[in-house]
């Protein structure tokens, strides 16, 4: 760690963008240029670090950001950056530069590259921006209550012609291999089932039955919702229509979750935490995470936090169940 305070630093946005990464990026280098510290955004992530895509920023280059989507430092996967040789160039590239410390807004695999610069002598803090809220450290991450929030729209919209047809609509959200999306929104758009990869399940016991169950009750229509970690979603739309006599339909939603304007909940988050990361390189602090634990700013050592799991509320996932036949 460097014990000097900082007064040159970089800003980075990794791996999928995430509704609120700009208003990060706006709490980073407002925060900065009030405390009189200089701010370098590095565009595309570890590849614009490897390649040394820097701009300078000020005050005004973060004017009417804050409630755009998406990232104007722009992201993109770099494998490069796994390799010890691709780590040496970022390393290279911030002492060219006489970058002090970096911000990286992102998930797991953009921290795992905070971690791999902060051993090599370039202090970092993660700011955990992903819209699968799968960071163990964190309860909350940028990004997530947007993307909820545009999953419910979207699906308030397919019900109603999933209601006019009498269908069942099969709904795949993203979230990788972490059930968070699937089962809030699920709960939110009053799904008959929602299936996750953290719990098991059976077919023809939680999907055919319950429908069936559902059926006798004079319900008619129906919304199934599954996390992309559980695959097959079109397999399961054919057996649902062929097993029930039901019209059904799969509906991926992709990469439109992606996107829009940030809620009120993720720019005054987003802006909490790159106010605290910046104020942590301020006074030679790195090697940290910064997070949310009961509603309230947080950080914790990097290597700490890439250590933890997290595990989706059973308790939850139960009243899922109970409450929607």
């Amino acid at each position: 760690m460097n014990p000097k305070p900082m007064k040159r630093i970089g800003v980075l946005t990794s791996g999928g963008d995430a509704p609120g990464m700009n208003a990060a990026v706006r709490s980073v280098v407002r925060t900065a240029c009030e405390n009189n510290m200089e701010v370098v955004g590095i565009l595309r992530g570890y590849s614009g670090l490897i390649k040394g895509d820097l701009v300078q920023m000020n005050i005004r280059s973060v004017s009417d950001i804050i409630h755009r989507g998406g990232t104007i430092l722009y992201s993109a996967r770099c494998p490069e950056f796994v390799s010890e040789e691709g780590v040496m160039k970022g390393v290279k590239t911030c002492k060219e530069n006489g970058i002090d410390g970096i911000v990286v807004i992102g998930g797991d695999g953009s921290f795992r590259g905070a971690r791999d610069l902060s051993l090599k002598g370039i202090p970092c803090i993660g700011v955990p921006g992903t819209i699968d809220n799968d960071i163990a450290c964190t309860d909350y991450t940028i990004g997530y209550d947007t993307c909820l929030n545009t999953i419910m729209d979207m699906v308030d919209r397919v019900r109603d012609t999933t209601e006019s047809h009498d269908r069942c609509s099969v709904i795949e959200v993203m979230g990788r291999k972490a059930g968070f999306l699937a089962l809030n929104a699920g709960i939110a758009i009053g799904a008959t089932t929602i299936l996750v990869p953290e719990f098991d399940y059976d077919i023809e016991r939680d999907v055919i039955e319950r429908m069936r169950r559902t059926q006798k009750t004079g319900k008619r229509h129906f919304i199934i919702v599954v996390a992309e970690g559980i695959g097959g979603t079109e397999e399961l739309a054919r057996k649902i229509e062929k097993e029930t006599g039901v019209e059904s339909r799969a509906v991926i939603l992709g990469h439109v979750q992606r996107g829009g304007a940030p809620t009120c909940k993720d720019r005054v988050v987003a802006s909490q935490m790159g106010n605290r990361a910046v104020k942590l390189l301020e006074n030679g602090i790195g090697n940290r995470v910064v997070g949310m634990k009961n509603e309230k700013i947080f950080d914790m050592d990097i290597y700490e936090a890439l250590n933890m799991t997290k595990t989706l509320d059973r308790e939850l996932f139960d009243i899922s169940r109970e409450i929607s036949i």
